[in-house]
């Protein structure tokens, strides 16, 4: 069974920084291992819908990020340690949201939440 696991989340003022992991584990990402499946991060804030914020190929290679986080937040990942990383900066306080892993057969599936697996989110909370 796999199980994405994100931690890092908080609290933090604008302009701010946050680093999100998403720990994954399981044998199979339908019938893929960690390292050949795309991953990916997404948001939602209270009284929005889920909305994409960044993914990755599974080697790395390829990346992508909604238009509201671009040069602010950084998207990486350690397939030896099965683990995907989202690097936050100059946070806004329009950042707030609970923030979700996902994996997905590729990384441009991502961007159309066509995603095989959920994590159960971590808080960021940014204050003016």
């Amino acid at each position: 069974q796999v199980q994405l696991v994100e931690s890092g989340g908080g609290l933090v003022q604008a302009g701010g920084s946050l680093r999100l992991s998403c720990a994954a584990s399981g044998r199979s990402f339908s019938g893929r291992t960690f390292s050949r499946s795309a991953m990916g991060w997404f948001r939602q804030a209270p009284g929005k819908g889920r909305e994409f914020v960044a993914s990755i190929s599974w080697s790395g290679g390829s990346t992508d990020a909604a238009d509201s986080v671009k040069g602010r937040f950084t998207i990486s990942r350690d397939n030896t340690k099965s683990t995907v990383y989202l690097q936050m900066n100059s946070l806004k306080p329009e950042d707030t949201a609970v923030y979700y892993c996902a994996a997905a057969g590729d990384y441009s599936l991502l961007r159309s939440r066509i995603v095989d697996y959920w994590g159960q989110g971590t808080q960021v909370t940014v204050s003016s």
